[in-house]
């Protein structure tokens, strides 16, 4: 089992800098995929960004430029660090460790709030 604890969540205006972190813990497999979702009320959960141990990285294009994803395997933790944030980028967010398997499993964590705000 798998354990996820997000942290660094809180109020921000806009222009402002968040650091989120993930914290993993447990039996951590050798092959996985790890990565930031968000969910705004009443919408779908969306992917933010991933990174693989090897430290390749990809983002959505709403965040792209603003927002940067890292790890430190040494630590089992993740972290996005969210500059220039905006009033849309208020959402629950979500850690996410994916097994790469047949078929794929999923953790999660269970989630901090960012809201962006005057």
């Amino acid at each position: 089992q798998v354990q996820l604890v997000e942290s660094g969540g809180g109020l921000v205006q806009p222009g402002g800098s968040l650091r989120l972190s993930c914290a993993a813990s447990g039996s951590i497999p050798s092959i996985y995929l790890m990565g930031w979702y968000r969910q705004a009320p009443g919408k779908q959960r969306e992917l933010v960004a991933t990174i693989t141990r090897s430290g390749s990285t990809n983002y959505a294009d709403s965040v792209k430029g603003r927002f940067t994803i890292s790890g430190d395997n040494a630590k089992n933790t993740m972290y996005l660090q969210m500059n220039s944030l905006k009033p849309e980028d208020t959402a629950v967010y979500y850690c996410n460790l994916k097994v790469i398997g047949w078929p794929s499993y999923d953790y999660w964590g269970q989630g901090t709030q960012v809201t962006v705000s005057s």
